[in-house]
């Protein structure tokens, strides 16, 4: 059976739609018809019951599915090995990044990686962790780094480096000169936040609420989609923002803004790297891994690995 046949099949198995597999497999629709009947052909068997709304599998199909993935799994698997003996690495690495990271930590990482593998070909989506955990499912990128832990069974996801979320505030605005804020306070101070789906803001509410500072109590003005836009705002005198330090270095160093420690509230986390579960990872996938679990041991971060 041909490979390109079976990967067609159990994307449309996958998403039970002929437009939804076109996409993952940046084909188009006529395209997937079109392996799909032709794979129903070698067959002699009728492999989806189509309608206007939807698509289902035939028993032939259910049956189908089960090998196709151990094909497609082994052929995989081959082409590694194979491309493993050549002292040459290449291809194509699709990374899926949350803001935090992407922006601050990895590009200095992929300048070192790119210094060593020359003719790997990376690309770089930065989003939220929800699209993330979503395009990686759909194998839209090969590989996600998250700012929140996953508990998916499709993921393994593992933490590579700490970090810490701190409260900022342009120079002066608070009349006093605090380096620690009461929750109290926090509680009356204009908050401008990350959008809904961010890693940062699901960490940050989690925190206060477990502090007994629970969201509705908050005074959130403003919810930004952009680590540099809540600096600009926080700048500008506009509110206070909780965000990553490894955020605000060259602001703290041009003295555009401040940072505190909230009273008796920690946020401690750390940043994740997923990827898919029960799959042959491309070879530039395991490199890129390989690379960024060296680099945490050689920055001395001492973190246990586990599956979620």
């Amino acid at each position: 059976m041909n490979y390109e046949r079976l990967k067609t099949f159990i994307a449309v198995s996958e998403k039970k739609s002929f437009s939804e597999a076109a996409k993952i497999l940046y084909v188009t629709q006529p395209t997937i018809t079109a392996q799909i009947k032709g794979l129903e052909e070698e067959l002699n068997t009728k492999l989806f019951e189509r309608t206007t709304k939807k698509v289902e599998m035939t028993q032939s199909a259910a049956i189908l599915l089960k090998y196709a993935k151990e094909i497609v799994q082994f052929n995989d698997q081959a082409k590694k090995e194979i491309s493993e003996i050549e002292e040459t690495m290449y291809g194509d690495l699709r990374i899926g990044c949350s803001l935090t990271i992407g922006e601050y930590i990895l590009p200095v990482f992929l300048k070192n990686l790119k210094d060593m593998y020359p003719l790997i070909n990376i690309s770089v989506e930065i989003t939220n962790s929800n699209n993330i955990v979503i395009n990686m499912k759909d194998q839209l990128i090969d590989v996600g780094l998250v700012e929140t832990p996953i508990n998916d069974p499709q993921l393994i996801v593992e933490p590579f480096l700490e970090d810490e979320l701190i409260l900022i505030a342009a120079p002066h605005y608070f009349a006093n000169k605090e380096i620690t804020i009461s929750p109290d306070l926090l509680k009356t101070t204009p908050l401008i936040m990350r959008e809904k789906g961010s890693g940062t803001r699901a960490v940050v509410m989690e925190r206060l609420q477990a502090a007994g500072l629970s969201p509705d109590k908050l005074n959130v003005i403003m919810e930004l989609g952009s680590t540099e836009a809540i600096k600009s705002a926080v700048a500008a005198g506009l509110g206070v923002s909780i965000i990553s330090k490894h955020a605000i270095k060259k602001e703290q160093k041009l003295q555009l803004i401040k940072a505190y420690t909230i009273k008796n509230i920690a946020f401690h986390r750390s940043f994740y790297i997923a990827y898919r579960k029960n799959q042959v990872l491309k070879s530039t996938t395991d490199i890129f891994i390989e690379e960024l679990k060296k680099e945490r041991e050689h920055t001395l971060i001492h973190l246990p690995t586990s599956n979620c």
